[in-house]
């Protein structure tokens, strides 16, 4: 299968999932996670269709970011970002999906030269090994993101354990499609909450059926590189 076709066939799953979903009125974007493949790769995904392309690791991302910069890709960075590697990357991010904890929204605040959209990182599903926020914890600490005049939190981000069934992505996809409402209504200074980045290659078309507005796609991109 060739990069276009495979383009076409997500495009064409993504299309098919919103229109049987209760939100077909709102817009999907596609970011092809590219963090398995070279820069020429990467290259042709975006001649191909899909203009959001994500990293998940700092050098990673900068080299991409350096490779493809006669594009006009819009950059996501995915990953876990350490305070200490927020200077080197995050001005050249557009989006960032990994806000986990007040103290890197400050720092990233601190060095931006530009709004970061961010999406606030939610460990809905209550597991260990993930990073985010509880949701107790969030409502607490929404309010002092609207101190923060260089970042916009446009969403909340989740992932689904990777087992875990149907039936369990539609409760917690459901639940962050509540809570990003919710957050939405409170109308906060700098927190428009509008977005969800929910779904990955194994569930992004349950994640589209709940209201997810970005979805990121890795494993199933990597179909066209195998072939």
């Amino acid at each position: 299968m060739t990069i276009k076709e495979n383009v076409k066939r997500i495009l064409s799953n993504v299309d098919a999932a919103k229109a049987a979903s209760s939100y077909s009125n709102q817009s999907v974007s596609v970011v092809a996670v590219t963090k398995s493949v070279d820069a020429n790769l990467a290259r042709e995904v975006f001649e191909n269709g899909v203009s959001h392309l994500a990293e998940n690791r700092t050098e990673l991302f900068l080299e991409k970011y350096e490779a493809l910069k006669d594009l006009e890709i819009t950059w996501h960075l995915i990953g876990n970002l350490q305070r200490r590697k927020v200077k080197q990357v995050i001005n050249y991010v557009d989006y960032f999906h990994a806000l986990d904890s007040l103290k890197l929204a400050q720092e990233i605040n601190k060095r931006a030269e530009h709004t970061i959209k961010c999406f606030i990182e939610l460990n809905i599903s209550g597991e260990e090994s993930k990073h985010g926020f509880s949701v107790n914890e969030l409502m607490e600490i929404l309010p002092e993101f609207s101190e923060l005049e260089n970042i916009e939190i446009v969403g909340l981000m989740t992932m689904a354990p990777f087992d875990a069934t149907e039936s369990e992505c539609n409760d917690i996809f459901g639940r962050m499609k509540k809570l990003q409402v919710e957050i939405s209504e409170m109308n906060l200074s700098r927190i428009p909450c509008t977005e969800l980045s929910m779904g990955m290659s194994r569930d992004y078309e349950i994640a589209i059926k709940n209201g997810a507005t970005f979805v990121r796609i890795g494993t199933d991109f990597l179909k066209i590189y195998k072939s």
